[in-house]
């Protein structure tokens, strides 16, 4: 298929390009920007006038569901969604049952993926056997079935030494392994930030600390053995403000950030709304504001949809009953561009700094060969109006998982058209 979008608004924060440039498309490859090749002569043309045309999206953090919790999500549904919300490549958490700590259901995972012919899947490996924190899993072999980094999700490991072992091991291979800071005791059965919001709902709080006393644990591990580490859902002021410091020094480390923590505070838990309960918690509008300023200054290196679909019958319950999560992956693109808008940055450069943060950066950060849209490139395309507005409703989500706290927010970024690897998968 040879593909010739025209008059669009070009963005490639990977390529500093922000211009109207077509874009020339062939065996799955971008072949031209600008002018094209000779002999080139389209199969189809898309008309993106008054559209914005970008890198596919880049998710650092999106469950499938698959294997074991299908009756939550499946692969289908999920792929479905991350074509409605323009991401052609996502990173899936090894918390799946059985966990992913085997090759063959890595192996399996990715077959299945790649026979719907939709987004690129990359698995995060687990850390440990089982994500029990004790035995460090066959990194190598994992690695070998696809497995692009290691994680625990959202299991700690209370064994410091395990963790050394682990980052030791990681340097000596130059893996990245993908940590969510929070310590295994402290606020271990907390729901909600520790604060005045909390206190008055009579929730169990989960305090700043948890955060910052396992970065400096981090900090300490990768100060004496130089591996990388990416840190998964940044949350609060004094954590980043550690993490700048970290950055200062020069210690391999990477982090990101939820969208949603972006825009909402734990002052939204409103009256116990469970469709609020996520993880790590929201927290206080003071840590949300640091979080945009974070994201500006570069402290904070990608967004993420952080997507966890949930059903009904484990979210329509007691705020303190329900299962944390909320889906995510069609609202990255809006979620990102109404950051940049709320930023205070002028339209010709919010627009490119929020794109960079789901594309180039997301990329970067995982080290995977997406998020450019240069000649030579795989035409990974997302083309989308910024101007359409739409309003976050049940029946619009095609995930399996119908809970956000942005149900009924209108939100501003409408995608139009998804290509992955030069084939049309999405036009709406």
């Amino acid at each position: 298929m040879k593909l010739h979008i025209k008059n669009g608004r070009l963005i490639d924060p990977a390529n500093n390009i922000d211009a109207q440039q077509d874009v020339f498309i062939a065996a799955g490859k971008v072949v031209g920007i600008g002018k094209a090749p000779a002999d080139f002569t389209a199969n189809k043309t898309i008309d993106a006038a008054g559209l914005v045309v970008a890198p596919g999206l880049v998710d650092l953090s999106a469950r499938l569901r698959e294997p074991g919790y299908e009756y939550k999500a499946t692969l289908e549904s999920e792929m479905q969604a991350a074509m409605q919300g323009g991401v052609t490549s996502l990173l899936c958490p090894p918390d799946t049952d059985p966990v992913l700590d085997e090759p063959g259901l890595v192996e399996m995972l990715k077959h299945r993926a790649k026979s719907l012919n939709q987004a690129h899947v990359y698995p995060l490996g687990a850390l440990t056997a089982g994500l029990k924190g004790k035995a460090l899993t066959e990194m190598a072999e994992l690695t070998e079935a696809g497995c692009v980094g290691f994680s625990q999700a959202d299991e700690p490991i209370l064994d410091t030494t395990v963790l050394l072992s682990a980052l030791q091991y990681a340097k000596t291979f130059d893996y990245t392994v993908w940590l969510r800071p929070q310590d295994p005791h402290l606020g271990r059965n907390g729901i909600a930030h520790s604060g005045p919001a909390a206190s008055r709902l009579g929730l169990s709080g989960v305090p700043v600390m948890s955060e910052t006393v396992a970065l400096y644990t981090i900090f300490e591990l990768v100060r004496s053995t130089r591996a990388r580490v990416h840190l998964c859902r940044m949350s609060s002021a004094a954590g980043l403000e550690l993490v700048r410091a970290a950055k200062r020094e020069g210690l391999p480390i990477t982090c990101d950030v939820g969208a949603h923590h972006i825009h909402l505070s734990d002052m939204d838990i409103g009256f116990f709304d469970s469709n609020a309960r996520v993880n790590p918690p929201f927290r206080s509008q003071r840590d949300r504001d640091a979080i945009r300023a974070a994201l500006l200054d570069g402290t904070i290196d990608a967004i993420c949809s952080d997507h966890t679909p949930v059903d009904d019958d484990e979210k329509l319950l007691p705020f303190g009953e329900a299962s944390p999560g909320a889906t995510g992956l069609e609202l990255l693109l809006s979620l990102s561009l109404k950051w940049a808008e709320e930023a205070g940055v002028s339209e010709a450069d919010g627009l490119g700094k929020a794109i960079a943060k789901v594309t180039a950066d997301a990329a970067r950060v995982a080290g995977l060969p997406a998020g450019s849209l240069k000649v030579g490139d795989v035409a990974d395309v997302c083309i989308f109006d910024p101007k359409t507005r739409w309003t976050v409703e049940a029946k619009a989500l095609a995930s399996q998982g119908k809970h956000t706290p942005f149900l009924g927010y209108e939100l501003s970024g409408q995608v139009k058209t998804t290509i992955v690897a030069g084939h049309v998968a999405f036009e709406r």
